[in-house]
């Protein structure tokens, strides 16, 4: 359902277990109501796929991926031709004594939507909800990708030039979201909203894991987020995210740990580092200096 409000944002992406800050979700409110694409940028782990997951469960709709890669064409994004039915219809059409035309090789069941073309179309599944679009990296796409997609979310239609023009009846929510491994472009940058997810504050990460990872005992939560604070503010190459927290809990209850020691830390490591350098760097004077802190 879309949000009435700022409070109301915030109150429906909880239902969805999704914790946002009060900027955060004011910049979903804002692009839902500006019909705007909001553009996300943080470290891995910090929740970016999340927001465009718990604000399609918001909007009663299934959510559209577009994961990014090196060499993405508008072909893998946004539609290709069926050939081999195409084939066999145009086989078919002779057989019966045809002159095949366009009618017959470039109709809808011969179209291969991918999730760029997806998106401007109406959700079948559920009639009148609004679509959410996540293009996943868009940082590790190439420059000229950026450029077909800021002239695609200009208009929210494009033309397929033997079958015409699909134009979306309702704009869909589009979620970018970017690593910072290189630059986007500022054109496309200026197209949307912007926000930046950080690590959150303490309390509101004990209340993510809780409702990611209910089965484990509040105690060792409590203990688990302090242990990961302390992490992040060491000289790793990468520091672990949210996502890692909530996996390392898990991790902990399915080894039916209920105390945090030092030796269950050293065992599960390789959960929140995944780096042979950080690794090395927290070593076991360092693990027991960070469970030996108060919290």
């Amino acid at each position: 359902m879309q949000p009435a409000s700022i409070d109301d944002t915030l109150a429906q992406l909880a239902a969805q277990s999704y914790f946002a800050s009060r900027e955060l979700a004011t910049a979903l409110y804002l692009a839902l109501r500006m019909e705007r694409p909001l553009f996300v940028e943080g470290e891995p782990g910090v929740g970016k796929t999340e927001l465009a997951k718990a604000a399609a469960g918001m909007l009663g709709t299934s959510m559209l991926r577009l994961q990014c890669y090196e060499g993405l064409d508008t072909a893998s994004a946004l539609y290709e031709w069926d050939y081999p039915r195409q084939i066999m219809a145009l086989r078919l059409a002779e057989a019966a004594g045809e002159r095949p035309g366009n009618d017959t090789l470039y109709r809808s069941e011969f179209l291969l939507k991918r999730p760029l073309l997806q998106a401007l179309m109406p959700d079948e599944n559920h009639p009148g909800a609004r679509r959410v679009l996540l293009i996943d990296e868009i940082d590790r796409a190439d420059e000229p990708f950026e450029a077909f997609l800021l002239e695609l979310l200009s208009d929210f239609q494009v033309s397929i030039p033997e079958y015409g023009t699909v134009r979306a009846e309702q704009p869909p929510l589009v979620v970018m979201t970017s690593n910072r491994t290189r630059e986007v472009h500022d054109a496309l940058k200026r197209r949307c909203l912007y926000q930046w997810i950080g690590y959150p504050e303490r309390d509101r990460e004990l209340e993510i894991v809780a409702a990611r990872a209910p089965q484990t005992s509040a105690e060792l939560q409590r203990r688990a987020v302090d242990f990961v604070h302390r992490l992040r503010g060491m000289d790793l190459f990468k520091a672990p995210g949210i996502a890692e927290t909530i996996d390392w809990c898990r991790a902990l209850e399915a080894l039916s740990v209920t105390e945090l020691d030092p030796q269950s830390v050293q065992n599960t490591l390789g959960v929140l580092l995944k780096y042979q350098d950080d690794l090395a760097r927290v070593d076991a004077a360092q693990i027991a200096q960070c469970l030996a802190t108060p919290g």
